[in-house]
């Protein structure tokens, strides 16, 4: 028995691995229609505008290129060896993010900064510098702004490190997945433990801090025995932070991830073994749990965060710096403003021409009804804090879910007093299923869109 981890009875891991949302947002991606385009979401950043010009805002800006394909990445990506290609792409970023700063109008401080991928690391150190000399030339930065890029130790050097602590970076998320070749092999995914520790030491020389390590779970080849040596050398780094996500296999959807062998894939029970080592190994070396894949050392923010119920949540992930308006640039980058999600096209193509033609590059996206903001707060709380509190207006509002839930308690994963929810030990493992009670729109969705919940 791991400890602090519960082991669910197969009756109960049968009942509830079922197909739901990450509730990355709410409501989730296959409900936005195509019939909010550019014109909607000028709309809602000049709505954004209209706040005080010193309401922080969140910004994210996402670099599609990567020199390979990862066989499970589910990510927008574009595959190159020459660094040439980012070229264009920068420069209708340097376009859009015009069209986003005149909506804007005065608003344009900024207390996040997001760089993600795609491998932002990519990019030259001659286009890292150019691409944020451009953004602060249209934004400000908060001084105790959260400055974040995702990066490959396998492709990125010492000197883009650098550089990127020159000019305003103070997090670094590194991708790793798993140390074991043959999982390496079956994901084309090379990486060495020896480049990632150099990357890491140097980062912490620079003074980066809440340094994370990307894990995934679920992969071909993944057995508890040699996923316990790659949890043993990532613990011997011990990481400012740590995320364990579970491996989505959707190959009708994501046609390149047909390249692993299916057969490979180890089933839900192990695949549950995996994370629940995962859990006890690093909550055994002193980790805090942050919602339902993530972990921090103690003294990382994010842990005082969860410990004082206030963690946020946005699409770049948990976070105590989220503002209420997130502004995306790029290819399928997602906004977050004013009330509206809206998401970018998809192909590089479509979006240079809009772009070009002074047009945002929005292809869908929702407007949130009253309700959808009530409901979003409250599953916001439950994958953040494992706790919502509905107040007495909650519980009328949502008293046909609050039925629902009696099961739920039953089955020992959440505890009801009064108005508060708070998840136990056991439903936290489960929080995507609870959250999907709260979920008014998930009836009408097709299940086959989203991968399973364990």
């Amino acid at each position: 028995m791991l400890p602090g981890v519960p082991r669910p009875s197969p009756e109960l891991l049968a009942r509830y691995n079922v197909s739901g949302p990450r509730y990355t947002s709410y409501p989730t991606a296959p409900e936005w229609r195509p019939d909010f385009g550019p014109e909607a979401l000028e709309a809602r950043l000049r709505v954004a505008g209209e706040q005080d010009e010193t309401s922080p805002l969140s910004l994210y800006v996402h670099l599609p290129f990567c020199h390979s394909l990862c066989w499970y990445c589910g990510c927008n990506v574009v595959i190159s060896k020459d660094s040439s290609a980012a070229d264009r792409y920068l420069d209708h970023l340097v376009m859009e993010l015009y069209l986003v700063a005149e909506q804007l109008g005065p608003r344009r401080a900024l207390s996040q900064v997001h760089w993600g991928g795609g491998t932002p690391t990519f990019l030259t150190e001659k286009q890292l510098e150019r691409l944020w000399t451009e953004l602060m030339r249209r934004f400000t930065l908060l001084p105790d702004a959260e400055v974040a890029i995702e990066v490959h130790p396998s492709v990125t050097t010492s000197g883009q490190v650098s550089l990127l602590r020159q000019l305003g970076f103070n997090r670094l998320s590194m991708g790793l997945q798993d140390f074991d070749p043959r999982v390496q092999e079956a994901t084309n995914r090379p990486q060495t433990p020896e480049r990632t520790r150099a990357l890491l030491d140097h980062a912490r020389e620079l003074g980066f801090t809440g340094v994370n390590f990307d894990l995934i779970y679920g992969l071909p080849y993944q057995q508890p025995e040699r996923w316990a040596r790659t949890l043993e050398t990532v613990l011997a780094m011990r990481p400012d932070r740590l995320a364990v996500y579970s491996f989505a296999f959707m190959p009708d959807v994501l046609k390149h991830q047909k390249r692993m062998p299916a057969d490979a894939l180890p089933s839900a029970e192990v695949k549950l073994e995996l994370f629940r080592a995962a859990y006890a190994g690093f909550v055994g070396a002193g980790y805090q749990a942050i919602g339902m894949d993530h972990f921090a050392v103690p003294e990382d923010e994010l842990a005082r965060a969860l410990c004082e119920r206030r963690l946020g949540r946005n699409f770049q992930g948990y976070t105590v710096k989220a503002a209420s308006d997130v502004v995306a640039l790029g290819s399928t980058g997602i906004s977050d403003v004013a009330g509206a999600y809206a998401q970018n096209v998809r192909p590089l193509p479509a979006y240079y021409e809009r772009i070009s033609h002074g047009r945002l590059a929005t292809e869908r996206g929702l407007l949130l009804t009253e309700d959808d903001r009530k409901r979003r707060a409250v599953i916001t709380q439950l994958m953040c804090n494992a706790w919502v509190d509905l107040g007495e207006e909650g519980v009328r509002d949502f008293a046909p879910e609050l039925e629902r839930l009696k099961t739920f308690e039953e089955d020992g994963l959440l505890v009801r007093s009064g108005s508060q929810l708070e998840l136990t030990a056991l439903g936290r493992l489960f929080v995507r299923n609870v959250a999907m009670v709260f979920d008014a729109r998930l009836a009408r969705a097709e299940r086959p869109r989203f991968s399973r919940t364990v």
